[in-house]
């Protein structure tokens, strides 16, 4: 690859554009004549107001979002997110629908018992949370304020491959690992969001797209930055935002519409799924527990035989030239994350080092 990089697997942070790191470089000691880096910009100058108008705007075109939609710039990742959509939108009657497929929506599920009745509509975790449930197991209530999953689970490897059907319960979604990974019809969620640092910008930036009537009844003991009301008002500029994350966020925008947008990306990534997977699949090496109904196309997990063959997989691919293959401690096991900025090449490459790996150690 240009400037010897390597083929960078990580589950988050990942692989940004080679053209947007370019473009950051060639700006970040004067952005575009203003005599300053955007790391140095008053969030409430002119010219980073330009920015973050317009990665909002570029954002809502990338994803087709509803006028009757807020997107708001936050900070504290995903994981503030458990919190904060509890204290928002469980405010009627108090209770909450969760659907758990894997380890952070059932860490959502934890934090949100803190501010009312949870109710775990479907849990995969007697099944090794191999699979996404099919619409007639969920148990869902209702009466409930609202409904929880996790799109796609960046730990066990299995995504959604249909928006369930809650009725006239909103339905939110944690979609840090495949946000704009292919379109989706937004209007089908009351809420999404996403830590950006996998698909869109750097570690520091949290993306949240919410329906506008679903602000307003925030609960009374809600921290003023937690409030969607009050940083969607304040145009997420409430506090200092993550300036920096902001502008890159804009730049992959940019790279994304120049690049033929989320039908383009969706292409591209279901090839790369498929080469993995084929790989997998007609292999009697490596294996993969995820049923295939349920597969990401974003972090592939399998494994090798057994634990010193996959801690030989992990060593031997560094020297190869590729990086953080290892999976979650909490799996064990190989894991490959191809998310938007991995180039069909590096999937062509893992796939062909796979196969000499297999061959070597029969």
């Amino acid at each position: 690859m240009v400037y010897d990089r390597i083929y960078n697997f990580s589950a988050g942070p990942s692989m940004l554009p080679v053209e947007v790191l370019e473009s950051a470089r060639d700006n970040m000691l004067n952005y575009e004549g203003s005599g300053m880096s955007v790391m140095e910009m008053s969030h409430r100058s002119k010219a980073y107001d330009d920015i973050i108008v317009k990665a909002e705007s570029q954002m809502r075109k990338v994803m087709n979002i509803p006028d009757n939609y807020k997107v708001i710039f936050m900070q504290g990742g995903a994981t503030l997110q458990f919190a904060m959509v509890p204290l928002n939108l469980m405010n009627k009657n108090h209770k909450a629908d969760y659907i758990v497929t894997g380890n952070f929506s059932g860490k959502a599920a934890k934090e949100a018992e803190k501010y009312g009745k949870v109710n775990i509509a479907w849990t995969g975790k007697d099944i090794g949370f191999s699979r996404i449930p099919r619409q007639e197991e969920l148990k869902l209530d209702p009466e409930a304020d609202y409904v929880h999953i996790c799109f796609n689970n960046t730990i066990y490897g299995s995504c959604w491959d249909y928006i369930p059907d809650t009725g006239n319960v909103p339905l939110v979604a944690d979609m840090s690992s495949c946000i704009m990974s292919e379109p989706i019809d937004v209007s089908k969620f009351a809420l999404i969001y996403a830590g950006a640092q996998k698909n869109v910008a750097p570690a520091g930036l949290t993306i949240v797209i919410v329906r506008e009537d679903m602000l307003g009844n925030v609960n009374p003991i809600t921290p003023t930055m937690c409030d969607y009301t009050i940083n969607a008002e304040a145009k997420s500029m409430h506090n200092t935002p993550p300036c920096w994350c902001i502008y890159i966020c804009k730049l992959v925008m940019d790279w994304l519409l120049e690049n033929g947008g989320l039908e383009a990306r969706k292409a591209i990534n279901e090839k790369k799924a498929a080469l993995l997977y084929d790989c997998l699949d007609h292999s009697d090496f490596y294996t993969t527990t995820i049923e295939p109904g349920s597969r990401s196309k974003m972090n592939v997990r399998f494994n090798t035989p057994n634990a010193d063959l996959d801690a030989k997989f992990v060593k031997e691919s560094v020297a190869a030239g590729m990086s953080n293959l290892k999976a979650h401690r909490s799996t064990g096991g190989l894991r490959a994350s191809i998310y938007n900025c991995m180039p069909m090449e590096g999937v062509e490459y893992l796939v062909k080092f796979m196969k000499k790996f297999e061959a070597e150690n029969k």
